[in-house]
């Protein structure tokens, strides 16, 4: 089989059943993060801050645990899929693994040589902290493996770092997968080994600073996204003292270190647990529609909205007044223009399917507008 078709052969090409309680978590966090950007690279977020601090504040300090939703959505949806169809083999897991390098290179690379021709293009008008420097030829390769910030570069656009870190989690949880397969053990022995990994990572690892560029940092989250799934998959008294017990490792990582992060990580997970099988159903009509079409486009605008948040910071900043209104209305028009750009992005780049000669390229687009960017900079 051609290596084009070994990864790809085995993606579903249909859209799959959707479950509502973690595509409201995805959406409501796509717009938090936007949001938590925008309050903290500026300059937009400075001018409002003169008329609403405590809005700018709350969305500077706070906004950002979202991405703690994500991680335990992650680890939710990634131990549903690994449950389905678990992988029989290591060519199996191989083929996952780059099916799912794939999903986050493709939107990944396409955003971000939109973001290195903006951030290149504003820089000598648009003097400003936000802006990233000028990529070099290591960077772009190690932006292309997910390798940035284990090699201790720069990266050339926010939330980078996480694309890397969902990869090594979903990485790890594949591996363990496969090893359990392999060994002929159950459910049983899954939920005992995801309990010592979350437990290692809620009271060892994720108090490590310096763990922080590698998947043992989140692994919490992520593990208690895992055991939310597999308690789920319970019955009766089984489920919900599976759901109670995410409660309690949230208070055991807040007595041993007070962390709201994963306080807030168990609490999602607990949710994900016990909520009733009509909330994942969800309601139907609108409400339904927009919650479902946000979600599908989280990543992508995850992804992209930095380079447009920096357009929009620029344009506002030099050519129209610094009142806190007008600022404002220019936020309200980067989180609308990024949900739009991220629309674009999830049609280009996610709905089809992924393919080595669609990395490819992308990858050269990249690596040329990276280029480009070197050659206007005088690099």
């Amino acid at each position: 089989m051609p290596p084009d078709r070994l990864i790809t052969s085995g993606l579903v090409q249909r859209p799959a059943p959707r479950a509502f309680v973690p595509d409201l978590f995805k959406a409501v966090g796509c717009v938090l993060i936007v949001l938590h950007h925008l309050a903290f690279y500026g300059p937009m977020a400075d001018a409002v801050a003169i008329a609403w601090p405590g809005v700018i504040g709350w969305l500077y300090d706070h906004a950002r645990l979202a991405v703690q939703v994500f991680l335990v959505v992650a680890g939710f949806l990634g131990a549903q899929g690994l449950q389905a169809a678990p992988p029989r083999d290591f060519r199996a897991l191989l083929r996952r693994l780059g099916q799912r390098y794939l999903r986050l290179a493709l939107p990944l690379l396409a955003a971000l040589s939109f973001t290195v021709l903006v951030s290149e293009a504003l820089r000598p008008v648009f003097a400003h902290d936000s802006l990233s420097a000028t990529p070099g030829i290591w960077q772009v390769l190690a932006h292309m493996a997910f390798l940035q910030h284990v090699l201790d570069l720069q990266a050339l656009s926010a939330g980078v770092w996480y694309v890397a870190i969902d990869l090594q989690l979903y990485a790890l949880a594949l591996l363990l997968a496969w090893l359990l397969v392999r060994q002929g053990l159950g459910e049983r022995w899954l939920q005992a080994l995801w309990l010592g990994l979350t437990l290692a990572a809620l009271l060892w690892w994720n108090r490590i600073a310096t763990l922080d560029d590698w998947a043992l940092y989140f692994l919490g989250a992520y593990g208690m996204g895992v055991l939310a799934a597999l308690a789920r998959r319970q019955s009766g008294g089984a489920a919900t003292l599976g759901g109670l017990g995410l409660l309690a490792l949230g208070a055991l990582s807040w007595w041993v270190e007070p962390r709201e992060r994963l306080l807030l990580a168990s609490l999602t997970a607990c949710a994900l647990a016990l909520v009733p099988a009509a909330w994942m159903q969800g309601p139907q009509g609108r409400w339904r529609s927009a919650v479902d079409a946000l979600a599908r486009i989280s990543y992508s605008v995850f992804v992209l909205h930095f380079g447009v948040c920096l357009a929009v910071n620029a344009v506002f900043a030099l050519y129209l007044p610094t009142t806190p209104l007008v600022q404002a209305l220019g936020m309200g028009l980067a989180l609308l223009l990024s949900l739009a750009g991220g629309a674009l992005l999830h049609r280009w780049t996610e709905q089809p399917v992924p393919s080595l000669a669609q990395w490819g390229w992308l990858a050269g687009g990249f690596a040329a507008s990276s280029a480009l960017a070197m050659l206007l900079a005088g690099a």
